[in-house]
């Protein structure tokens, strides 16, 4: 969990509210969907149940990963019933800002030490690059969460879903649920107030050649 302050911070939230190319949080089902969702009561209330809404609202697909960015848009993410680490978490960010809520991204790499063999086929590897998470700015301070799991998922993996309370940095266990390895942070690559498709993809490039 993140503390900012000052002048830089107001100019950090105010560029964290406006709607981009990818959180286009002004569109109509956008704004429709997080004011349904949402429910009443403080800005920490209402990013919890965004939250819960997105991360068992699609399912974890972490094939549906596409170069095309019409399909990088939270307003495309919101008319598909699934999506992977990073859409999901774009849709949360747009989401929040169509509240009145700072949001923005994070991203990391992550070793996957359960991967399904076919994952790691599809992948050639058990490390996750560019994995995405979404930031709110609640009570004063930045906090970090993960929706890309799905609980029915987690259930059939037998790992616990990840919960979230607004208040705490909720990211991926480390062991599961018997005590094995789970998932790992090997590399943290910062947080952006928009998604850096062009850069993250050109990385994803040179890291998975065989996917392009």
């Amino acid at each position: 969990m993140e503390k900012a302050g000052g002048i830089a911070e107001s100019l950090i939230l105010e560029r964290c509210l406006a709607p981009t190319s990818f959180l286009d949080s002004d569109h109509p089902a956008v704004q429709e969907y997080a004011h349904t969702h949402s429910g009443s009561g403080s800005a920490l209330d209402r990013a919890v149940k965004l939250y819960y809404s997105v991360r068992d609202g699609w399912k974890y697909n972490p094939y549906k990963v596409s170069t095309d960015p019409i399909k990088s848009k939270a307003s495309w993410v919101l008319t598909q019933t699934n999506g992977y680490c990073t859409t999901k978490a774009l849709l949360l960010a747009a989401l929040g800002r169509s509240i009145g809520i700072p949001t923005r991204l994070g991203f990391g790499d992550v070793r996957n030490h359960l991967s399904s063999p076919r994952l790691i086929e599809y992948l050639k590897s058990e490390i996750f690059a560019w994995h995405g998470f979404t930031e709110f700015y609640l009570e004063g301070h930045w906090v970090r969460c993960t929706p890309a799991f799905d609980s029915a998922l987690c259930r059939k993996f037998g790992v616990a879903a990840l919960e979230f309370d607004g208040r705490t940095d909720s990211l991926f266990h480390p062991f599961d649920g018997e005590g094995r390895k789970f998932m790992e942070y090997i590399q943290y690559r910062g947080v952006y107030e928009d998604l850096p498709h062009e850069e993250m993809f050109r990385s994803l490039r040179e890291i998975y050649p065989h996917l392009f």
